[in-house]
C-alpha cells in the first residue's frame, strides 16, 4: 500500500493528492466516453485539469496523455483505421504545430472556444463542407495550429473525420489516429520549446495506464450498439459539447 508522504513525494509542485485522484477519475471517463461515442473525452479532461492543474503546465501535459489514450485506442482497433484520412491530414498538422509553437503572442482561448463550437455544430446540423475531405492538409493545419493554444481540438477532427461516413468502428479508429499524430507533434513541439516533462512523468504514466482501462471498458459500450445508433449519439454528443465550449466562451468576456 502506498502511503500518502510517499504518493505525494512522486507529485509534482501545485499538484495537490485529491486534485491527482480527481484527475485519474476524470482521465477514466474520458476514455470510456471517447472509445464509445468518438469524441468527447479530451475537452471533458481539459475541462477538469484546467481547474486543478499549474496552468503553465495544463496543455503540454493534457498532450501526454492524449498521446497515451489515443495511441492505446488505435492499437485496440488497429484493423479498423481508415487509412487513406491520414497522410495529408498529418502534413498539415506539421505545419500548424510549427507555426503555433513559433507564435509568441497567445490566441485567446474563448475566441477559440466559441469559434470552435459554432462551426462543429453547422457541421452537424448541415453536410460537412467538400472541403473537409477534399484538403486534409487545410484541416490538419488549422487544428494542429489551434491546438497548440486551446489544447483539445478533437471536434474538430472528428468534423474531418465524420465528413468521411465512416462505420463506428473505423470513425473512432481514424479519429483516435489522427489525434494520436496531432498530440505527438504536439508534445514533440513543448519539448522543443524547453518544457519539463521529468517532473510529471509518474502522473502522466498513472493517467494513461487508467485511461487505457477506460478505453477498454468503452469499446464494450461500442460494440454493443449499432452504427445508426453511434451516428444519434455522435451528433448529440458534439453539440452539447460545443454549446459547452460556446457558453465557457462568453462567460470568459
Amino acid at each position: 500500500m502506498v502511503e500518502s508522504g510517499s504518493m505525494l513525494e512522486l507529485l509534482p509542485a501545485g499538484l495537490s493528492e485529491p486534485a491527482f485522484l480527481a484527475i485519474l477519475g476524470a482521465s477514466f471517463a474520458s476514455s470510456f466516453i471517447t472509445a464509445a461515442f468518438g469524441i468527447g473525452g479530451g475537452a471533458l479532461l481539459l475541462a477538469i485539469m484546467a481547474s486543478l492543474l499549474p496552468p503553465a503546465a495544463l496543455i503540454a501535459v493534457h498532450g501526454v496523455v492524449q498521446v497515451g489514450s489515443n495511441a492505446g485506442r488505435m492499437a485496440l482497433l488497429w484493423r479498423s483505421i481508415y487509412w487513406p484520412a491520414l497522410p495529408w491530414f498529418a502534413a498539415g498538422s506539421v505545419i500548424g504545430v510549427a507555426i503555433g509553437g513559433a507564435v509568441v503572442v497567445e490566441l485567446p482561448p474563448q475566441y477559440v472556444q466559441i469559434g470552435i463550437g459554432i462551426f462543429v455544430i453547422y457541421t452537424v446540423l448541415t453536410r460537412a463542407p467538400k472541403w473537409f475531405s477534399r484538403w486534409p492538409v487545410l484541416t490538419g493545419f488549422i487544428s494542429s495550429f489551434l491546438t497548440m493554444f486551446f489544447g483539445a481540438t478533437g471536434l474538430f477532427v472528428a468534423s474531418y473525420t465524420k465528413s468521411h461516413s465512416l462505420p463506428r468502428h473505423t470513425h473512432v479508429a481514424t479519429h483516435a489516429t489522427l489525434m494520436t499524430v496531432q498530440h505527438g507533434l504536439k508534445v514533440l513541439a513543448f519539448g522543443v520549446l524547453g518544457f519539463a516533462f521529468g517532473p510529471w512523468l509518474a502522473v502522466t504514466t498513472a493517467l494513461i495506464l487508467v485511461g487505457l482501462l477506460g478505453t477498454f471498458a468503452g469499446k464494450l459500450v461500442l460494440n454493443r450498439i449499432s452504427d445508426a445508433r453511434f451516428g444519434v449519439a455522435l451528433n448529440a454528443l458534439l453539440v452539447l459539447i460545443s454549446l459547452r465550449l460556446i457558453w465557457n466562451g462568453i462567460s470568459a468576456f
